[in-house]
């Protein structure tokens, strides 16, 4: 270690004073702070020389220092291009230090509280895992209050400072002060109703930080210009930032389910049995599928509001592996689900269900560990004793067979169950199909694929006479005829 320090040293003498970019590595090679510099040698020097305030003034670069070996540098021709350089590999790095360094900030953040009866607009400066929606981050606070004053009059929605009352008819009062007579919509309205208000809000919102991002990013440009590289920095990773999160919070439209809806009770007892933050308004299951080992293929079945949502059905050939390992092929399938959905920054359902037990659960549950995101509710259902299994440990579940939640669950895992059954069965009838001219005496790999390519299929194949069969290069009357009889012949079905 001692050794590495005094290389670090001597390669630091070395730098040149030109502009550029700096990577920090620990001992393990790993980048852990990328920064830029109008003169490399003294401001890479500077971390390193004990008598430097900002580093003993802040502990977690007095950390970082102690932790760097190894040092790399890319020269470039201006200030512009080392901004523009260290923006793209922190991008493409990651690094740890440059993460705490930007959420120090601690910029505004909007929180929609979606998982609420009636959602609010709120501000906060931490996002958490706890069901709602975060816009930003903002810096400019003052502009941010007053947006969200214009949208609480434009839209009728309730900011943190509101106490609605719900009444006798089950609708509810939003304000009860004369605040009420400014807003857009009525006072009194349904939950469903105040919900669409939420949703066009939220669009809304979308979009305005849309119009930032692009300030931002003409803010960072003039700066740029003007040869104040720290402050277009702050604004390129500000820009950063909103861009993440517009990306994160796009599509975020659910269809709620309505109290009418005769599902809705089903929905509403899964959340109280699975102790959900609310009823799961989006609920995704998977099914693996096969036939002794052979034909392995999986199914994921979506419902909306406790109905099928056929539109987004997907059905899945295992491609990681042959053979027959249920363990294995949901793993495979879970993962490519949501890691396609995490990086489309699409949002995840409100529960996912494994049709079966303790194993798949936990090959499941592996699939988003390897993809190192955060798994949404997750459950299995056991066939032996339609059991509830967790995640985390807790025992199994056994509910009533009348109980409207499991129920619900048994719906979906059985649409889940017919539709990985059709796709398998579908497979094993084409490859029949495909296997009928292989079983055919005479016929090679060249006139077969010329015989599917002009009949367009087996079917068809079967209808065609001697003589339409003979129309083909290579192939005579003998072998016609004999292709028609044993095509006719019933037995190769």
């Amino acid at each position: 270690m001692q050794n590495q320090k005094l290389e670090l040293h001597s390669f630091i003498r070395t730098l040149p004073q030109g502009s550029g970019v700096y990577l920090m590595k620990d001992r393990l090679g790993h980048v852990i702070y990328v920064g830029k510099a109008k003169n490399l040698k003294r401001r890479v020097s500077s971390y390193f020389q004990g008598s430097r305030r900002f580093v003993r003034a802040q502990p977690k670069i007095a950390a970082m220092v102690e932790m760097v070996c190894e040092i790399s540098i890319h020269e470039t021709k201006n200030e512009t291009e080392a901004l523009l350089l260290e923006g793209k590999l922190i991008k493409e790095y990651k690094p740890r230090y440059n993460t705490d360094f930007t959420d120090d900030k601690q910029f505004l953040l909007v929180r929609v509280d979606l998982q609420n009866e009636l959602p609010r607009f709120r501000l906060c400066r931490h996002k958490k895992e706890d069901g709602s929606h975060y816009y930003g981050p903002f810096a400019q606070a003052g502009f941010l209050r007053s947006t969200l004053s214009e949208m609480r009059k434009k839209f009728g929605i309730l900011l943190s400072d509101a106490n609605p009352v719900k009444l006798e008819d089950g609708r509810f009062r939003l304000y009860d002060d004369a605040r009420a007579e400014i807003f857009a919509g009525h006072n009194e309205t349904t939950q469903e109703k105040y919900r669409e208000r939420v949703e066009e809000a939220c669009s809304f919102l979308e979009g305005k930080a849309k119009s930032w991002l692009a300030e931002l990013r003409e803010k960072m440009q003039k700066h740029a210009e003007a040869m104040q590289f720290e402050r277009a920095a702050e604004f390129r990773d500000l820009a950063d930032a909103l861009s993440k999160t517009i990306k994160k919070t796009r599509r975020f439209t659910k269809q709620w389910p309505k109290q009418e809806d005769g599902n809705w009770h089903g929905l509403e007892r899964l959340r109280e049995v699975l102790e959900l933050d609310r009823p799961p308004a989006v609920i995704e299951c998977f099914d693996i599928s096969h036939v002794s080992g052979t034909f392995v293929v999986a199914s994921m079945v979506r419902f909306v509001s406790g109905k099928s949502d056929r539109r987004s059905y997907r059905r899945y050939k295992i491609k990681s592996f042959e053979g027959n390992d249920d363990f294995r092929s949901m793993e495979e399938v879970v993962g490519r689900r949501y890691g396609r959905l995490s990086k489309a920054g699409r949002e995840f359902p409100d529960l996912v269900v494994i049709d079966g037990g303790a194993g798949q659960v936990s090959s499941a549950v592996k699939a988003f560990t390897s993809l190192e995101i955060d798994p949404p509710p997750m459950i299995g259902l056991a066939k032996r004793e339609e059991s509830i299994v967790f995640p985390d440990g807790r025992e199994e579940m056994v509910l009533d067979p009348r109980d409207l939640g499991l129920r619900m669950l048994q719906q979906v895992r059985d649409e889940a169950h017919r539709f990985a059954n059709q796709y398998n069965a579908d497979l094993r009838s084409k490859r029949i199909k495909e296997s009928i001219l292989d079983d055919f005496k005479g016929l090679g790999a060249v006139r077969k694929v010329a015989l599917l390519t002009h009949f367009g299929s087996i079917e068809k194949l079967r209808k065609a006479t001697s003589l339409q069969i003979q129309e083909l290069d290579g192939i005579g009357a003998k072998l016609a005829d004999r292709l028609q009889l044993y095509l006719s012949s019933g037995k190769n079905e």
